[in-house]
């Protein structure tokens, strides 16, 4: 069965970092595509970062510059660095398989200014 599990998420001042873990299982990861998104209260859902199978990435231009996702395929984990982080970036953010097809439980991300 596919799982995703994410973690590292918690309560950080503006201007701090975090790095976000989600593990994966259930699948060949590293032939996948794998992405971050994360939800506010009252937002839409907002696709935060990508990265292909061949480690190619893209960002929203709102965490341009300031966010890095990443991946080690021989741990089957993606990863996204967090820096200058702002109270707009307070969501819950999710991993997924591709563009969603599959879902992570996500890992809360308070940041208090």
């Amino acid at each position: 069965q596919v799982q995703l599990e994410e973690s590292g998420g918690g309560l950080v001042q503006a201007g701090g970092s975090l790095r976000l873990s989600c593990a994966a299982s259930g699948f060949t990861f590293s032939t996948y595509y794998m992405a971050w998104y994360r939800q506010a209260p009252g937002k839409e859902r907002e696709l935060v970062a990508t990265i292909s199978s061949r480690g190619s990435t893209s960002y929203a231009d709102s965490v341009k510059g300031r966010f890095t996702i990443s991946r080690d395929n021989a741990k089957n984990t993606v990863y996204l660095q967090m820096n200058s982080l702002k109270p707009e970036d307070t969501a819950v953010y999710y991993c997924t398989r591709g563009l969603g097809n599959y879902w992570g439980q996500g890992t809360q991300v308070t940041v208090s200014s």
